[in-house]
């Protein structure tokens, strides 16, 4: 097993997501039921994720593909994690309301803000498409075989010979040598990420604050 310590900024090479709720329409919470999340058709819609600090154990990702009800496809990278501690989390959504005569309404969430009282998910999969962070990783391995992935948030999901499904889609059969990474704790901070869909056994969001707001871009989007 590689072991790599230290400050890394990621770029495209290993995408990594803060947990957040998924956007329907112009709200939308997405919390599964069990420990395992479910698969679900996304809406289409990206939504926007910041968030100061991002502490995760037993870290993994690999490719997948999300499906809309109309069954367009959009390639993922998903993320995994058995638990997460996210502080000051925001979360925005754009809708296009012009033919009710509203324009474009952004809905606005923000949830562990308060000192000592982060966000909270278990068993969280997180399906994106670009993220901007500084991240450390304990004990990471790159190049993994997918379908040898552990971990809470990740079972099921998994299976051999590749995985298969993912929080938002139908997922991508990669086969024995599917592409993975994985890590025994995960560190990022200054995060900004766009993603599709996220799915989690529990998500617990201390001081959740929401609203809507008129228009969108800078003052309105988390970023």
């Amino acid at each position: 097993m590689s072991k790599t310590y230290g400050k890394t900024r990621w770029k495209r090479f290993a995408l990594v997501m803060v947990p957040s709720v998924a956007a329907t329409a112009m709200v939308g919470v997405s919390i599964a039921n069990s420990a395992l999340a479910a698969s679900f058709s996304i809406s289409g819609q990206q939504f926007k994720v910041s968030t100061d600090q991002l502490h995760g154990t037993n870290f993994a990702q690999f490719g997948s593909v999300d499906i809309e009800a109309n069954g367009k496809p959009h390639p993922v990278a998903v993320s995994a994690f058995d638990h997460a501690d996210i502080t000051n989390l925001c979360q925005s959504v754009v809708t296009d309301l012009s033919a009710f005569g509203l324009g474009k309404i952004t809905l606005q969430l923000h949830a562990g803000t308060e000192a000592g009282k982060p966000v909270q998910a278990d068993n969280l999969l997180i399906d994106l498409e670009q993220l901007k962070a500084d991240a450390t990783f304990t004990n990471i391995n790159i190049g993994q075989d997918a379908s040898t992935l552990s971990g809470s948030a990740t079972q099921g999901w998994a299976p051999h010979p590749g995985v298969t499904k993912a929080g938002g889609g139908a997922g991508l059969p990669s086969g024995p040598t599917g592409f993975a990474q994985a890590a025994q704790k995960a560190d990022l901070s200054s995060v900004q990420q766009t993603a599709r869909a996220t799915s989690a056994g529990t998500f617990k969001l201390n001081g959740l604050n929401l609203a809507l707001k008129s228009g969108d871009g800078a003052g309105n989007e988390c970023f």
